[in-house]
């Protein structure tokens, strides 16, 4: 059980130094929290109040458009996970965010974020770090689905998800690369040397 502490205070570790001292502070402001699979940590509609941190499992974000499921993003091991829209803004979502397999985190809702932020000596930093790198990788996203063929989004989605191939349903990773599922199996068939 404290191991999964100590994996969520090396990962804040990645971003900023984290005083031993400080390690109580993040103890203390989160909680762990359990999703089984097909469950969901966001529902559109409602408000995202917690940010979660993946200790186990693995989480998908998408929208409904017309009845139609279209994933944009994965949370797996060892990342966060949060609506920030709708947390930062408190108000309803319109993602959903849904475990494809039993999930184990560890949470922290608004108020306690912001005490994160004020009582650990780099935490308003930590904050600024996240922030941009969520920002950047929005950015990244949004290029590669302008610019990329379904090809190069399945290339992109294998680097990006190096160990995601085998746990992700395959009308998820269609959903996401932004084709139908019988395309990916075309282009997963050609690339193991078959012909549709």
């Amino acid at each position: 059980m404290e191991a999964d502490y100590a994996l969520l205070i090396n990962t804040i570790r990645h971003w900023i130094t984290v005083a031993e001292e400080e390690e109580a502070i993040v103890h203390l402001l989160f909680e762990r929290r359990t999703i089984n699979a097909s469950d969901f940590f966001l529902q559109a509609g409602d408000v995202c109040h917690y940010v979660g941190f993946v200790v186990r499992g693995l989480l998908r974000y998408y929208i409904l458009d017309d009845g139609l499921e279209h994933t944009y993003d994965f949370s797996a091991e060892q990342s966060f996970t949060c609506n920030y829209e709708s947390f930062l803004t408190q108000t309803p979502s319109i993602r959903f965010i849904q475990a494809i397999e039993d999930t184990q985190l560890l949470v922290i809702n608004y108020r306690n974020l912001q005490r994160l932020y004020e009582q650990l000596m780099e935490g308003q930093k930590f904050g600024r770090l996240v922030a941009e790198d969520l920002f950047v990788g929005m950015l990244q996203k949004l290029t590669s689905f302008y610019k990329e063929t379904a090809d190069e989004r399945y290339d992109t989605f294998i680097r990006s998800f190096p160990n995601l191939q085998e746990r992700v349903p395959q009308y998820v990773v269609a959903s996401y690369v932004g084709i139908k599922p019988q395309s990916l199996s075309r282009i997963r068939a050609q690339r193991a040397g078959k012909h549709y």
